[in-house]
């Protein structure tokens, strides 16, 4: 089973992956972004670096999703799809513009045809209090005074990813919209599994 988790910054996204691949005996692959020596760079020049650290993003998560091409049990704390999300939402507050948007579509989508397809894509949902909290929580340096624009990105972030999935044709048979509480819940977490579970035997199903 392939699976992708995508949600807003805060969403819990790593720590779900973490206890599904542990779960499952699935290949974890953590998205690089938190490491990259571009993300403080983005951070602190929005107006200057938005175009070449979505590319930078995009470019690390690839290489690793390439290496586990032939893997058909991975759990990705991320998926390609989550940085069109960012530069959607960067474009619309005016750091990219229609030629660097368009250009960062045209890499996705090369990058795209290399990849096999996810069986779910997990779509955390979150409300932007719980957001914002975890954020606090985690208390990365680089997201430090970030509140006004996580939650103005926050505020669009699942309207913004319903248009990329109907972009790029991903069925809804697909995708998995997941609101979440507390995942450490013993209670809740074997209700997230049951989900996954209900949903990829049903995809199995439909192709028989």
């Amino acid at each position: 089973m392939r699976i992708g988790i995508i949600g807003p910054t805060g969403a819990g996204k790593s720590l779900l992956a973490s206890k599904l691949a542990a779960h499952y005996r699935a290949t974890l692959i953590e998205e690089p972004v938190a490491k990259s020596p571009y993300l403080p760079v983005f951070y602190y020049n929005k107006e200057r670096m938005s175009f070449i650290a979505q590319n930078a993003f995009y470019s690390e998560l690839f290489i690793l999703l390439y290496k586990e091409r032939n893997n058909d049990n991975i759990i990705i704390d991320s998926t390609m799809f989550s940085n069109l999300v960012f530069s959607e939402q960067l474009h619309g507050e005016g750091y990219m513009d229609d030629e660097q948007l368009e250009l960062v579509y045209r890499i996705a989508e090369e990058g795209l045809k290399h990849l096999p397809p996810l069986d779910i894509h997990i779509v955390i949902k979150r409300r932007n209090d719980q957001l914002i909290a975890n954020v606090h929580k985690r208390g990365r340096d680089v997201e430090k005074g970030q509140d006004e624009y996580l939650a103005k990105h926050n505020s669009n972030y699942y309207p913004t990813l319903e248009k990329i999935y109907a972009r790029h044709h991903v069925s809804a048979n697909n995708i998995l919209w997941l609101p979440i509480e507390d995942m450490e819940n013993p209670r809740e977490f074997a209700s997230i599994v049951a989900r996954i579970d209900a949903q990829y035997q049903s995809l199995k199903s439909n192709e028989i």
